[in-house]
């Protein structure tokens, strides 16, 4: 079902560039063949409407784009909730790791499961993350660590992008751990990925960016900075986890690089902050795995602002370290974690985080020309979502000037 208008909204938060989110009072927004044609205070222009007219009242609700995840690890078997008692005695995610849990527990889990498995499961989480607002993620690959599992889930996520209203942008994210079978010889892992893994992927258009965890314990600067550089020679767009949990000079290497983006950021360094301003690096920031951690800390979020590092805002949905497709739970995270302002966090699930995936030009603002990915969320102003947390605000989805959710439920 499409829709041409959207009248008497309360708030539009437009997203676009520069300070603040760009807000109108009492607007409408006007949308043909799926872009967005007009938008401004007040009443819509008398011929914009005619015979036939698809209109949403607004009254007394906010609309903004599109919400857009820019960092989950979507698609994985199995599920951790059996680590939680050791979470609550203080075992570390790192020593849960070495254990054989966290990321190897995963990976065992996705290697049995099947395609069909994969993609029921999957599809699940897309439905949740729809119904809360989201319409474009970002989904990395990590939990099978060979050949065929890695390859069988980035196929599943580019089935899943044909099929479902949310588009998928897949990232290869083999060098998440090393596996088992390659226990004391992560060199000969690498070497693996590099030569047999990466270029699959490229040649058959299975991912378009590539990842890697930069973590004590996993992979080192040097090695990470040789799996992307060597990513970047195949035609990959490089993304990092970056100074996680230990301040290992991640964030500098994503400047010097130039990855779009780099991720986590909790133990970033000031010249970490400075290399990523410098090289246009957006920092994607996941408060919910701060708080799911409970690591008692968060990424500078407004460090990194002051100095002038775009940052966006990502849920990390993922089955170890933070169990949710919300993105609105991390609005609540974001504000009451870093003290990020209701604009700062809107901008940061739109705008910036199209940008960590190179759609800028294409999603996260409400401008003339742009794809009409939209969301009415039931509440008068972005402080009052942020304000009533816990609950589900959203009122419609829109997905390309199509209405998708409506009452609390998918569109088929």
């Amino acid at each position: 079902m499409k829709v041409d208008l959207i009248i008497n909204a309360s708030t539009i938060a437009c997203c676009t560039e520069g300070e603040g989110a760009g807000i109108i009072r009492e607007g409408y927004v006007a949308v043909k063949d799926g872009k967005i044609t007009a938008l401004g205070e007040g009443n819509a222009p008398g011929d914009i409407k005619g015979p036939g007219t698809r209109i949403i009242d607004a009254s007394g609700k906010t609309v903004t784009p599109g919400l857009i995840d820019p960092h989950t690890h979507l698609v994985h078997g199995g599920s951790r909730e059996k680590e939680l008692p050791l979470k609550l005695k203080g075992v570390s995610y790192l020593e849960i790791l070495k254990m054989g849990g966290g990321i190897l527990s995963t990976v065992k889990s996705t290697r049995v499961a099947s395609r069909e498995e994969l993609m029921a499961k999957s599809r699940k989480s897309l439905d949740r993350m729809l119904l809360h607002g989201t319409t474009t993620v970002e989904a990395k690959s990590g939990y099978g660590l060979d050949f065929d599992t890695e390859i069988k889930c980035l196929e599943v996520a580019a089935k899943l992008n044909a099929s479902h209203p949310i588009d998928i942008v897949s990232t290869y994210m083999g060098a998440h751990a090393v596996p088992e079978e390659f226990r004391g010889n992560t060199q000969g892992y690498i070497d693996f990925m590099v030569k047999k893994v990466m270029p699959y992927v490229r040649e058959n258009n299975l991912a378009e960016f590539m990842d890697v965890f930069c973590e004590e314990g996993v992979f080192s600067p040097e090695e990470s900075r040789v799996i992307m550089q060597k990513g970047k020679e195949q035609g990959f767009k490089l993304k990092i986890h970056a100074d996680e949990i230990i301040p290992l000079q991640g964030a500098e290497l994503a400047g010097e690089l130039g990855a779009v983006s780099a991720e986590h950021l909790l133990a970033a360094s000031e010249a970490g902050i400075i290399a990523m301003a410098e090289a246009g690096v957006t920092a994607v920031l996941l408060p919910g795995t701060s708080f799911y951690l409970m690591l008692g800390k968060y990424a500078q979020a407004r460090k990194m602002m002051d100095r002038g590092v775009r940052v966006a805002l990502a849920t990390d949905y993922n089955p170890g370290s933070c169990p949710t497709e919300n993105l609105q739970a991390i609005m609540t995270f974001a504000c009451f974690g870093m003290k990020m302002t209701p604009e700062e966090i809107i901008k940061g699930m739109t705008l910036n985080a199209a940008y960590a995936l190179d759609r800028a030009g294409e999603i996260g603002s409400l401008q003339v020309g742009k794809k009409a990915d939209i969301v009415v969320f039931d509440a008068p102003n972005l402080e009052y979502m942020v304000y009533h947390f816990g609950i589900n605000h959203v009122d419609t989805v829109i997905k390309n000037g199509k209405i998708v959710v409506e009452n609390g439920r998918i569109l088929q």
